[in-house]
């Protein structure tokens, strides 16, 4: 017989600490360019490009629902994720919220910094706890007016992120809930770099917008097939190309948007050489 999963309205104490323990488990303290570079936006850069950035950059902790900043406020700083997941979210004026977007390691938080502007409508928060290296917004925005390479790489990833959406919202329409949950348990793994990590039914609810029995039955099938097992707010991916087959096509089109935008992986590259999905999203590729 198949596990079933119920629906859980809150997490008890115990459950957050095992939660927090997935985290810090992968969150790495070492300071300086090492962990500086597990955000491949910034490990894209040239080293002479990174040491102009690297002295405005702070390491955050980001525990899960924090927020990165609030709809119509000022956008105060922006946000290289290392690890963790922050959620873009879309709140209707009766108070019902909706997911748009996501960010993890392979991009930053702020976008709407990148354009000149001071805040959005949108609010964004961690679903899935973390870290980042997080930089004053007035600095970033004087760094974009000075520095075209900077500038020319972050409006690459805002179209790789743009590109995202617009994928996500082709797939909630094509795809039944099955494959959307396969994508988006690959891209968590993808960007937390671990087979385990925190994720609760609220945050795949959001995600892939149904309610959470849907989330129930479609995880409890991943379970059925030994993909994955899930319990107490995390998961543990057992067959990565189990989940890669189940999954809908959109999977592998938005990774290799990101790729292909931000330049990580040359079209010559043949299939034997290159990187592996098990790869985060992006993986920067040594220039000669």
């Amino acid at each position: 017989m198949g596990a079933t999963l119920e629906p859980r309205q809150s997490l008890s104490g115990e459950e957050l600490s095992k939660i927090a323990s997935v985290v810090d488990r992968h969150t790495l303290h070492s300071g300086g360019s090492q962990r500086a570079r597990q955000n491949r936006l910034l490990a894209s850069l040239p080293d002479e490009e990174f040491e102009r950035l690297r002295p405005h950059l702070a390491p955050d902790a980001l525990q899960y629902k924090c927020p990165l900043y609030e709809a119509n406020e000022p956008i105060k700083f922006v946000h290289f994720i290392e690890t963790g997941v922050a959620s873009l979210v879309n709140t209707m004026m009766n108070g019902d919220a909706a997911e748009v977007g996501t960010i993890g390691n392979e991009g930053f938080v702020g976008i709407p910094v990148l354009f000149g502007d001071k805040q959005a409508p949108t609010r964004v928060y961690m679903q899935v706890g973390g870290a980042s290296l997080k930089m004053k917004a007035d600095l970033f925005r004087a760094e974009m007016e000075r520095n075209v390479y900077l500038q020319k790489t972050m409006l690459h990833y805002a179209h790789a992120f743009f590109n995202q959406v617009a994928q996500s919202a082709a797939c909630n329409t094509f795809h039944h809930l099955e494959q959307r949950c396969c994508r988006w348990l690959l891209m968590t793994q993808d960007r937390m770099q671990s087979c385990e990590f925190p994720l609760t039914q609220e945050f795949l609810a959001m995600m892939l917008g149904v309610r959470r029995a849907g989330v129930t039955d479609a995880a409890s099938a991943l379970k059925r097939a030994g993909l994955i097992s899930y319990a107490r707010g995390c998961v543990t991916v057992l067959d990565r190309s189990g989940l890669e087959k189940r999954s809908c096509e959109c999977y592998g089109v938005t990774k290799r948007e990101f790729d292909q935008l931000l330049g990580f992986v040359s079209a010559s590259v043949s299939r034997s050489s290159e990187p592996s999905a098990r790869d985060s999203l992006l993986k920067p590729l040594r220039q000669p």
